[in-house]
């Protein structure tokens, strides 16, 4: 213990350990974590296996009973998945940094948004955190504590909120907060769904998407992430957001209904998982005789597994074995500088009162 004099005069005690005492800043500064759902560390078979393991353990994301989920999952799926999606991540792994292109990306949105607002404020310093995997939620908002940041806004990098993703990543960072004695003070960034930040940031990467292809789309499909039909029956707002998402696209864009659609991808399971479905538009309207196609996915903030190789090369396959001719897999917004300027003038709102 250390004898120090407090700011009355008085004689007290501080432990050794105690933050300040080595130089750090106790407070005063602010922090801002992107979290993105997440990524296994590898491509093999127990990276998959652990990384599956975590996500399918969820009981936002699988709300099946544990007695009918457990065993299913540890005994079937974990057998049979990770090598099979191993294959599938190892088609768009960075091997650079040997590491998906997810977490490449996330990293760079962060270093993109960091120097964004220390043009507006020094004292705000931004890092990212992963849902599954690494680096987790708990890791990092301890990190920007012993920076200082006694004020942390958390950003989902969602933008129509879902019980299996915003949720998810708000329990992980309450789980770390329950763990801690110090408790920073936190805000969340709400969904950005139906944001005209948000919503001019989509469509003006669209457009400069379409600009560089060396065909005119007769259709552009706008591809959200699937969810079980049974969660919107449950109340979740995810289904509703994505279909303001998809109006507002189609308004700013200035396009007809019949030429800008809207489906659903990555559905898991045999259930009833929400309607129409990516894959089966995609060939039917191949089968109709559409044979320009570009897809667009602004649910996502990054390009990832589902991005990359289902929409990229699993439903362009489907496109064209079904007569279809040219197809376009749009990029998200990646760290683009739309998304820059995006980010920025969301975190920037909420921050305000604090900067």
């Amino acid at each position: 213990m250390t004898r120090v004099a407090s700011p009355a005069g008085d004689s007290g005690f501080k432990p050794d350990n105690h933050p300040g005492n080595d130089g750090r800043p106790l407070h005063g500064r602010i922090g801002v974590l992107l979290m993105n759902l997440g990524t296994p560390e590898g491509t093999d078979y127990w990276s998959m296996r652990r990384y599956l393991k975590e996500f399918l353990s969820d009981r936002r994301v699988i709300e099946t009973s544990r007695l009918l989920w457990w065993p299913l999952l540890n005994l079937i799926i974990l057998t049979k998945r990770p090598a099979a999606k191993g294959r599938d991540y190892a088609s768009i792994w960075n091997t650079e940094r040997n590491e998906s292109p997810l977490k490449t990306i996330t990293r760079a949105q962060a270093e993109q948004l960091a120097a964004a607002m220390a043009e507006i404020d020094g004292r705000i310093v931004v890092d990212w955190a992963m849902r599954y995997g690494l680096p987790s939620v708990e890791d990092r908002v301890k990190a920007l504590q012993d920076q200082g940041c006694d004020r942390i806004l958390m950003v989902p990098l969602y933008p129509q909120y879902a019980a299996a993703t915003t949720a998810t990543a708000m329990d992980q960072a309450f789980r770390a907060l329950m763990k801690m004695r110090w408790q920073p003070t936190i805000r969340v960034a709400p969904p950005y769904y139906n944001d005209p930040a948000h919503i001019d940031a989509v469509t003006r990467s669209l457009k400069g998407h379409l600009a560089k292809l060396d065909f005119e789309p007769e259709v552009i499909l706008v591809s959200f992430h699937g969810m079980p039909r049974d969660y919107l029956l449950k109340g979740d707002p995810y289904y509703c957001q994505c279909h303001v998402t998809w109006r507002l696209m189609r308004e700013a864009m200035g396009w007809p209904e019949e030429r800008f659609r809207m489906s659903f991808q990555s559905l898991f399971g045999k259930g009833e998982w929400l309607r129409p479905y990516t894959d089966e538009t995609i060939r039917a309207m191949a089968r109709d005789g559409v044979k320009r196609l570009a897809v667009v996915t602004p649910g996502f903030a990054a390009d990832c597994l589902e991005t990359l190789e289902e929409i990229g090369v699993e439903n362009a396959e489907y496109f064209h074995e079904n007569g279809g001719e040219q197809y376009a897999a749009i990029p998200c917004l990646n760290d683009s500088p739309e998304n820059g300027e995006m980010l920025r003038t969301l975190v920037t709102r909420e921050l305000q009162g604090w900067i």
